[in-house]
């Protein structure tokens, strides 16, 4: 009997790369499927990673990851893009289509597809803390999904005014911002809030992003994409006042999902990947 000793290739481009427990959630699902693919976490620094890129290439990969600090240098190195990715001005999945990788981001995709199992976003006001990657990503999916209104809550004014800039230019969603230091309170018509800051990630797992706690009701939809630990202080203190909750592991596993799905066309098991970074996090 003839055997095939030729896996298909996917992985992760990063810098740090020690910390991201992907790897253990895909090869979860691949094994779970009875896929013959492997996922090779790389740390790939910025002056090398038009080479890892080309190497992928030449080594005939399906697909690869983008992380930190990759996220918007890596599109000069592919030979197109989805259009949020494009609208984001970010990557962070590569998708081989014939003989091109297409740049996609599934950072907002996976946070949208974990918000649907409570509540559509359509039509919805949302308040948004942070203004970086992730909440670039988020925003632009929640308003393609057709969010009514989004107020973003950050620091820095300049990071700020550029997400609200590009919201407001290339979607629907009516964006503005809130700069301030002291705790913010919620307005009453909010529907959905979101963490897409680092505040509350190990190693500072108190940390506690700017929001008056007490402005906290039932009903009220809170998302932290934290994944370690799981279960941070926004989560804690909205499940302490009835609030809707979800964490970062779904946000993380659904963006493994749609990458599976991108590289693949197969339909991966949640509950599989979800598993494999509980029993690493012992949620």
């Amino acid at each position: 009997m003839a055997h095939n000793f030729l896996s298909r290739l996917t992985g992760s481009f990063a810098m740090p790369a020690a910390e991201n427990p992907t790897v253990a959630m895909v090869e979860a699902a691949y094994r779970h499927h009875g896929l013959d693919i492997r996922y090779i976490n790389c740390e790939v620094p910025p002056e090398r990673l038009g080479d890892a890129v080309k190497g992928a290439r030449a080594m005939g990969w399906i697909g690869f990851n983008c992380s930190i600090p990759h996220k918007v240098s890596v599109i000069g190195h592919l030979d197109g893009l989805g259009e949020s990715a494009a609208v984001m001005g970010a990557v962070n999945c590569a998708v081989r289509r014939g003989d091109s990788f297409i740049g996609e981001n599934t950072d907002g995709k996976g946070f949208l597809q974990s918000l649907r199992t409570v509540t559509d976003p359509k039509d919805k006001t949302v308040v948004m803390f942070g203004a970086g990657g992730a909440a670039r990503a988020i925003g632009v999916e929640l308003a393609f999904a057709g969010a009514k209104r989004i107020i973003i809550v950050n620091r820095s004014e300049a990071r700020g005014r550029a997400l609200v800039g590009l919201l407001n230019a290339k979607t629907k969603i009516a964006a503005e911002l809130v700069c301030r230091t002291e705790a913010y309170r919620l307005p009453d018509e909010a529907e959905i809030v979101v963490n897409a800051t680092s505040i509350g990630l190990y190693p500072d797992i108190e940390g506690r992003i700017n929001l008056d706690a007490a402005c906290l009701r039932p009903g009220l939809v809170v998302a932290d994409v934290i994944t370690n630990p799981p279960r941070s202080p926004l989560i804690r203190d909205a499940e302490a006042r009835g609030c809707i909750t979800l964490d970062g592991l779904g946000m993380v596993v659904n963006q493994g999902v749609i990458g599976i799905k991108y590289w693949t066309g197969i339909d991966a098991d949640a509950g599989v990947m979800r598993r494999a970074l509980e029993n690493l996090f012992k949620a």
